[in-house]
């Protein structure tokens, strides 16, 4: 159990002991720790007693509010029952009815479910299981994996090798394998200044000469749809996504799905992919699968895909692939509660007026000097900021505007986390309008006060 002189002496043994992600330690050990002790609804409270809103949901992941009563009686309930079970050689209820109701929710076509515990691992396994296919189908030399530029996949190898960035993987360039990159509209449009009718042809025909050039090499396109997440938050135009849809399918080559950020509502719809009205040959799925409350991931497969992987014992068509904790009862628990509050909550409903909320209260952002750029697709924003929007010259990197405005945010009760210059909003499905409301303008208010307009 935890004390209260756990947690009297929780800053301190941070800074002996702990080693965050994606954190510069030097300045981490300099600064004084904000603990968050508990959570109640879209709120999360510091050690001291503070309140603040949880403005991007814990990293993308919660739901439908921090410890919603019914996704914690699910979770109590099956850790008295089974609280794990391995799925090698065995099966467990929980895992088995969630798998069912993931494939009554997906994109027609998508018949199978492989659990894992998070988006990287969903996404590494739906690249394996890529490889492998068109192995097993006879066809070897389609080895290589198309991605879009600057996009973000995940940490682990497979991942990092598709999802390549400078600032984040340069030093793991040699563990890398090579991957094939084309540049989706944003760059058209907002690096070389292209309206975006134009930056969206521009950015399909570069895809459709360079997947057709090596159709024959290639596995899969992996693309994350409608809005790329730790790229930057960029969104793209749901005609982008239908025609890399299509091209992959004029060329034979598998098309992947990253809807580990995007997915489970975000975008206004369960899936992103429903927008487009495509159907994924894989789909990776994490973060708010079980309602943002424990790690779970899944990766979901057409059943072409996986009869290739059927046979004798003998003929080692297995996928060799697993990790301990796939299909955890308890996960899997909390993620069909989480599934059922959807239904009973309406959520999918009230998401279509937080979203024409929030599209329209945003514009006073875009109205700032030092705001270059607002990206918004469902509950997900990216606001770039610019020492120059006009010409969008970034601010210089040690100038830290970004940790600056998110700082300032939490004098005034709001968690944000940026990246780089772009603040990141993305606050729980569960908002209400008076809190989205608020959100924004504080923001607004926080960028003015860093920026000095």
């Amino acid at each position: 159990m935890i004390s209260s002189t756990d947690i009297s002496n929780c800053k301190q043994w941070d800074h002996a002991y702990l080693w965050h992600p994606f954190t510069q330690m030097r300045e981490w050990l300099a600064e004084d720790p904000l603990v968050i002790e508990r959570a109640e609804g879209n709120y999360l409270f510091d050690s001291q007693g503070n309140r603040y809103f949880d403005g991007v949901s814990s990293l993308w992941c919660n739901v439908h509010g921090h410890a919603r009563p019914e996704i914690v009686e699910a979770i109590q309930q099956q850790a008295g029952k089974l609280d794990h079970s391995t799925m090698l050689g065995l099966t467990n209820v929980p895992a088995t009815v969630l798998a069912k109701r993931l494939i009554e929710l997906a994109p027609k076509g998508l018949r199978r479910v492989f659990y894992s515990d998070s988006g990287a691992t969903a996404v590494e396994i739906a690249l394996k299981m890529a490889f492998e296919y068109w192995k097993l189908c006879g066809d070897t030399q389609r080895t290589t994996f198309v991605s879009l530029e600057g996009s973000y996949h995940g940490d682990t190898i497979g991942a990092m090798s598709v999802g390549y960035s400078e600032a984040f993987h340069s030093r793991y360039r040699e563990l890398l394998f090579p991957a094939l990159r084309i540049n989706p509209p944003h760059v058209f449009r907002y690096y070389k200044k292209e309206a975006p009718e134009t930056a969206l042809a521009l950015a399909l025909d570069e895809a459709a000469r360079i997947l057709s050039e090596n159709r024959k090499r290639l596995a899969g396109l992996i693309v994350e749809p409608l809005m790329q997440g730790a790229a930057g938050m960029w969104n793209h135009p749901i005609e982008y996504l239908q025609g890399l849809h299509r091209i992959c399918k004029d060329n034979g080559i598998l098309f992947i799905a990253d809807e580990v950020a995007v997915g489970f509502g975000r975008t206004g719809t369960i899936f992103a992919c429903e927008q487009a009205a495509i159907s994924p040959d894989l789909m990776c799925l994490g973060k708010g699968i079980s309602g943002g409350v424990l790690p779970l991931a899944a990766t979901l497969a057409s059943e072409e895909i996986f009869e290739a992987f059927l046979g004798d014992y003998s003929e080692y068509k297995t996928f060799f692939h697993g990790h301990t904790y796939t299909g955890n009862p308890i996960a899997c628990a909390a993620s069909i509660a989480s599934l059922d509050i959807f239904v009973t909550d309406n959520v999918m409903n009230r998401m279509k007026v937080l979203i024409k909320e929030i599209h329209e209260i945003v514009d006073g952002i875009r109205q700032l000097p030092h705001v270059a750029d607002v990206r918004q697709w469902g509950l997900m924003v990216g606001i770039e900021l610019a020492q120059d929007a006009a010409s969008r010259r970034p601010y210089p990197a040690d100038r830290r505007m970004g940790k600056q405005v998110i700082l300032e945010a939490r004098k005034r009760g709001i968690i944000l986390r940026p990246l780089g210059d772009v603040v990141v909003l993305m606050p729980p499905l569960s908002t209400t309008l008076d809190e989205l409301n608020h959100l924004v303008a504080v923001v607004q208010e926080t960028i003015q006060a860093v920026t000095g307009s």
